[in-house]
């Protein structure tokens, strides 16, 4: 290959990271948005390429807690940072850091691995495959009203500066984490993320804005956007654009949704990475003027297959023997006795006879419950051995609340 895989040392972080900027197109971030990912960034859990002194390869992970079925924050690499010098395509560079990278995640004792993908198509061949998706709506606010549960017209909203208020959004923030998986406990430093708004994003669109909502005086949710201002020979036609928001029940989410729905002088609203089943999404008149569309966001990679399934509860009891193929990460390899229920799981190697047969990236469709076993047996990817067991372990694995990743990463 010609190319020396070693872990990312502090000196040589800026070369690392120019790599990574170049492979993504070469435009620059503002300084403080550098400064922030330079802080982020674990060098000891970060991997570079160097073909003598270039740097042609760049990996990263960061220490992630992610929350699975049952609400257990469970330890996750969170793949991030992935590059190849397009100077050194099909030498193997990518494969030689995935291999390394597992290994060490495995050695962390991390039993997942998690990215998000600017090209879906890439990871499959590593062991990962989708696990959350989300939606992105480009709604006509003008002929969109909304329905909203009683309650509603009690939760007092006021502007805050984001600064000012990302404190009580972080605490709100945090207590939903537990609710739904697929979501990120945030590590420190991780909010200042939140603040970045350098100008040259915001495509005419005015600076980060912030509204909380309230009751009794406790901050019960927020959110924050910005409004791109338009106009036509009718009238005002501006955007509200919007970058997170996130409420503790459902009289303070239609709050703030209907308020982002109503904001003066703008005819629609655009949102990206919502989650498929956000409550407001049941309150509009009219669903079509919404413009749905899904995208994939996590993939889920099962780097301990025992130790991921045992993280997790099944909401519904299941036994059920899974022989699972892991070409990659071959300790997955063999058949998997699984036992659990709402309240608990274990996950051990057994030599009985097999109930179902998938490989590890099945099992990272399915592990947050947003994917069914049933589903992928549809697409001839997960067989039934024994009649029965596929809508027993199909119904264990689902989810009540739809996985959902709230940030990247």
């Amino acid at each position: 290959m010609g190319t020396d895989l070693r872990v990312l040392r502090q000196d040589d972080w800026d070369k690392w990271y120019e790599n990574l900027i170049r492979a993504f197109g070469g435009v620059q971030e503002s300084p403080e948005e550098r400064a922030l990912w330079r802080e982020r960034t674990e060098t000891d859990r970060s991997l570079g390429a160097w073909d003598g002194d270039a740097c042609v390869g760049t990996a990263g992970a960061f220490s992630f807690r992610l929350t699975v079925p049952g609400g257990a924050p469970v330890p996750a690499a969170g793949v991030t940072m992935v590059s190849v010098a397009a100077t050194h395509r099909r030498r193997g560079v990518l494969t030689s850091m995935m291999r390394r990278q597992l290994d060490d995640v495995r050695s962390w004792g991390e039993p997942l691995a998690v990215l998000t993908a600017s090209e879906p198509a890439i990871y499959g061949r590593f062991g990962y495959d989708i696990g959350t998706h989300h939606a992105n709506v480009e709604v006509e606010t003008s002929r969109v009203r909304l329905t909203v549960p009683p309650g509603t017209d009690e939760v007092r909203l006021r502007y805050a500066a984001p600064a000012d208020a990302l404190e009580a959004c972080e605490a709100v923030y945090a207590r939903t984490v537990s609710g739904r998986p697929g979501m990120l406990a945030r590590l420190p430093g991780w909010d200042r993320l939140w603040l970045l708004d350098p100008e040259r994003e915001r495509a005419g669109a005015s600076p980060l804005q912030c509204v909380l909502a309230e009751r009794d005086g406790e901050v019960v949710g927020y959110a924050r956007f910005r409004v791109k201002p338009d106009w036509e020979t009718a009238g005002p036609k501006g955007t509200v654009g919007v970058q997170d928001a996130e409420a503790l029940d459902p009289a303070a989410h239609a709050a703030l949704w209907r308020f982002l729905f109503e904001i003066d002088l703008t005819s629609s609203l655009v949102a990206r990475g919502r989650p498929l089943d956000e409550p407001w999404l049941y309150m509009v008149s009219d669903i079509r003027r919404c413009g749905l569309r899904i995208r994939d966001s996590l993939h889920v990679r099962l780097v301990d297959v025992g130790a991921a399934l045992e993280a997790r509860t099944y909401q519904a009891p299941v036994d059920v023997v899974l022989d699972v193929e892991d070409a990659f990460c071959p300790w997955n390899t063999g058949r998997w006795r699984l036992s659990g229920d709402p309240k608990g799981a274990s996950c051990t190697r057994t030599e009985d006879r097999a109930d179902l047969a998938l490989s590890v990236r099945e099992l990272g469709a399915t592990y947050l419950g947003g994917v069914t076993l049933g589903a992928l047996a549809g697409a001839g990817r997960v067989r039934e051995l024994r009649p029965g067991a596929l809508a027993e372990a199909s119904l264990a694995f689902a989810s009540t609340v739809t996985p959902w990743l709230p940030h990247g990463f």
